[in-house]
């Protein structure tokens, strides 16, 4: 027996000593710069600090193979608030949110619920239909890779336009005259309201409004709250013209193909994760954004259903107009109209003009 419990021991030792030679494999770190133009304070890129990056973390840390080394810069630091797409195709960032608004001519599928107005203010909604449409339609991929991008999602960061002014405004009658900040296709809403369109973002709203370049400009509630701008233009008029798709966080092509498959499969699902996260987050935040609104010294005024749908209705046909371009393009733009108006009817939105059927 003694002999036995010796040879046992020396065959415990030599294993114990063949682990301690073959240690567990090191977890590989792998860099990574986020980007964006605006801020931290913006609600999607607190959302994107705050949310997506740990969700990543976590995914990953499951198995410990892999960990990201973060390299964040918001805010204007590598590119600014145009200049996303671009940081992007070229690899000054490895992964970032796009404004798609700014980008109409290069990634014109995005802007699909800005072809719709007054369709819907489910952000959520809006987020997940463009995503299935993405599945279903390879040209939204396809207007990605053209520029170097791996789409991953899209984002509504916003739960609806509402308008923003320095006096108040009643009707669209009363747009008559003014010069309003818009930003893309949302100029296309102001068509025959006699007011001049003024190109910006809401970065820049407060200090045109404050020195007369404009009067006032379309916004939702939750930046207006968050920027103060409330201070230079203290009256809106609440028309509830929907919700966009503003969003998209895409990734360098270059980057995304030399990422091992764990990490991939981790930063999409992530993604996916974030997209909702965000919509959900832009509902609580626009609960809480006309009282922020008021106490600070801003009034509203609703807009009547009558002059929200006279208003609608005075609109040229936006998304037939967009539907045609993409046509002429060789890209199924009806048939991608007509799918997401069939979603947002199944879904029972409140649409006050049906602009597929026109």
């Amino acid at each position: 027996m003694s002999i036995l419990r010796k040879a046992t021991c020396g065959i415990a030792f030599a294993g114990l000593m063949a682990l301690q030679s073959f240690p567990a494999a090191a977890t590989e770190t792998i860099n990574l710069t986020a980007i964006d133009g605006y801020p931290p304070k913006s609600m999607w890129v607190d959302r994107f600090i705050n949310f997506f990056i740990p969700e990543i973390d976590k995914r990953l840390a499951v198995t410990g193979n892999y960990k990201i080394k973060w390299n964040q810069a918001w805010g204007g630091q590598i590119v600014k608030k145009k200049g996303v797409l671009k940081g992007l195709q070229t690899g000054l960032g490895d992964i970032g949110v796009v404004t798609t608004v700014f980008h109409g001519d290069k990634v014109p599928l995005q802007m699909i619920a800005y072809a719709t107005p007054f369709v819907s203010t489910d952000p959520g909604l809006v987020s997940r239909t463009v995503d299935a449409l993405a599945d279903e339609h390879p040209a939204f991929r396809e207007a990605w890779a053209k520029v170097n991008q791996v789409y991953l999602t899209n984002l509504a960061v916003l739960d609806t336009y509402q308008m923003f002014y320095k006096n108040p405004v009643k009707s669209i009658d009363d747009f008559k005259g003014l010069k309003i900040g818009v930003a893309g296709m949302n100029a296309l809403y102001l068509k025959n309201t006699g007011s001049a369109s003024v190109g910006g973002s809401y970065l820049t709203y407060y200090n045109k409004a404050e020195t007369g370049v404009i009067d006032g400009y379309m916004l939702w509630p939750e930046a207006v709250a968050a920027f103060k701008m409330y201070e230079v233009t203290p009256h809106m008029l609440r028309a509830n013209i929907g919700t966009v798709n503003s969003k998209a966080i895409t990734m360098n092509a270059d980057t995304w193909k030399k990422l091992p498959a764990e990490v991939q499969a981790a930063i999409s699902q992530a993604a996916i994760a974030y997209r909702d996260h965000v919509a959900a987050t832009a509902i609580a935040k626009s609960k809480t954004s006309y009282a922020a609104f008021t106490s600070g010294g801003g009034t509203i005024v609703d807009m009547s259903a009558e002059e929200r749908l006279r208003w609608a209705n005075n609109m040229p046909n936006v998304a037939k107009d967009w539907a045609a371009g993409l046509e002429a393009k060789g890209i199924p733009g009806k048939a991608i109209l007509s799918s997401y108006m069939d979603t947002m009817r199944t879904s029972n939105q409140k649409i006050l003009r049906q602009w597929d059927k026109e």
